[in-house]
């Protein structure tokens, strides 16, 4: 998995820009508050114990990881996209808007002055740890910088809690979150409702098959637990993850836990940084691998790392998983 440690530090810029206090909550779930008198009243909403002004609505945004600027890209608010950072690849073209190319302006996540410098009125990051002291500050500073931030609910900083299990709804939920804070409640929905119906179409293996999901690491693989964007992939393309009962999103094996693991199929993350084809390879010089069924068979699922976490790229990663799946699972009848 790409680190979301490595950090630029950078200056200070002081602009100004306030958050509104919270006092009472509205039926979808966005709080308004009382405001100053002779003008309209403030909304919030609540993003990882945060609470996040979303009036007036942001007009330049940078996002950091390639899943908020997909989403942005999928609502169609790429004129509010002024930088991205941090990219785990190349964006997909049934994404890119025609002519319209995203101001990469770092490979890793940004430093304060250089975030500074592209005059956002909001931060949109892929991990909670996307926004530190380290990097280009925590949500506390951007604020008093005038910048609001907004991290993906799937991602916050859970502490020592494991997370809930992340579900599709709750990618819907993000989705029309992040619609109601940009004015885009209607191409949310649309978005939502395009998806729901890929997923009700998708075809699953007739029989069920037991697949582990290696993201990255050398010495100790690193998989997909019970609660994160791998398992609910594997669950909904029709796979029985053996790792489901982890109560971690992610988690690492010991190589004989994972040759013990012994599943009917391997899930190889695909990044620059780590492909599918240096993972495999690892896989196969392990020496008591020769004998898991996966590796015998060759049955290996290759999956682009931006559908592996939680975004608009999931329901593309179960197709490919239960696509390929459902050829295993017919070759084996």
């Amino acid at each position: 998995m790409k680190s979301n440690h490595r950090f630029i530090s950078s200056g200070i810029v002081v602009l100004t820009l306030g958050l509104v206090a919270v006092t009472g909550c509205s039926a979808t779930g966005v709080a308004e508050s009382d405001g100053v008198e002779g003008t309209e009243p403030s909304q919030t909403i609540r993003n990882c114990d945060t609470d996040l002004a979303i009036s007036p609505t942001p007009e330049r945004v940078v996002t950091i990881k390639s899943t908020p600027l997909e989403l942005m890209l999928a609502l169609g608010l790429e004129d509010r996209v002024v930088a991205s950072a941090f990219l785990d690849g190349p964006l997909p073209d049934e994404l890119l808007p025609s002519g319209w190319e995203p101001n990469v302006i770092s490979d890793d996540v940004p430093g304060r002055e250089l975030l500074v410098s592209q005059t956002p009125d909001l931060v949109f990051a892929g991990w909670a740890s996307n926004l530190s002291a380290d990097g280009p500050g925590t949500r506390d500073a951007l604020e008093q910088l005038g910048i609001r931030s907004y991290v993906s609910p799937a991602a916050c900083d859970f502490g020592e809690a494991a997370p809930e299990a992340l579900t599709f709804e709750d990618d819907f939920a993000m989705f029309r979150e992040v619609g109601t804070i940009f004015g885009a409640e209607e191409r949310a929905e649309e978005l939502v409702a395009e998806q729901q119906r890929r997923l009700e179409a998708i075809e699953r293996p007739d029989r069920e098959l037991t697949a582990l999901w290696y993201s990255s690491g050398d010495d100790a693989p690193f998989v997909g637990g019970g609660t994160g964007a791998p398992n609910m992939i594997m669950e909904a393309a029709g796979l029985r993850n053996v790792e489901a009962e982890s109560e971690e999103s992610w988690l690492s094996l010991s190589w004989e836990s994972f040759v013990a693991a012994d599943p009917d199929v391997i899930v190889l993350v695909d990044t620059p940084w780590s492909t599918a084809e240096d993972k495999r390879e690892r896989i196969e010089t392990q020496p008591a691998a020769q004998t898991m069924r996966a590796v015998v068979q060759q049955r290996y699922i290759t999956v682009p790392f931006d559908t592996t976490e939680a975004g608009v790229r999931n329901v593309d990663g179960v197709e490919i998983v239960a696509s390929a799946a459902a050829e295993f699972a017919a070759d084996a009848d």
